[in-house]
């Protein structure tokens, strides 16, 4: 689980069930000072992509739930996609790119390999196989998670 605030866990916990009820996937929350101002954001995403409609429709939803079963003192509230480069870190962010291309570095060389560019074929709470390409010959590599240092989408421009 992310490491959150009581607060943000609070908040957490109380939108995760309207974000699965509209179809979205709650990814994640925080509530932290930036300057002199307090900022409790939530990050949604979606199969397929996040629109801004998603984060308007999703915000106008659960503001008012959260002012009436939160006790906080943010100065703003924000909800906003994880972005494209966000890193993946739990099993469930692993999951919500199982059919795209990630990026993944390694603590230590594993069968030779250290970084790699890989689909995710197979994954549960403990590990992850990935299928990758080396010299147009295609491999798989079991994982802990803990053996991965980085793992983010692998964007192609």
């Amino acid at each position: 689980m992310a490491k959150r605030s009581k607060i943000a866990q609070a908040a957490y916990e109380i939108a995760f069930p309207v974000a699965e009820e509209m179809g979205l996937e709650l990814v994640d929350a925080e509530y932290k000072k930036e300057g002199q101002s307090i900022f409790l954001r939530l990050f949604i995403d979606k199969k397929g992509g996040l629109e801004i409609d998603d984060c308007e429709n999703f915000s106008r939803l659960i503001d008012p739930i959260l002012d009436e079963q939160l006790k906080h003192d943010a100065d703003y509230f924000e909800v906003s996609s994880p972005g494209l480069t966000r890193p993946l870190e739990e099993p469930s962010d692993f999951r919500r790119y199982s059919d795209e291309k990630i990026d993944v570095s390694l603590f230590k060389e594993t069968d030779g390999v250290k970084n790699f560019v890989g689909t995710i074929v197979e994954l549960d709470d403990e590990k992850i196989v990935f299928e990758y390409e080396v010299k147009k010959d295609k491999k798989t590599i079991e994982l802990k998670y803990e053996q991965i240092s980085k793992a983010v989408r692998h964007i192609e421009f």
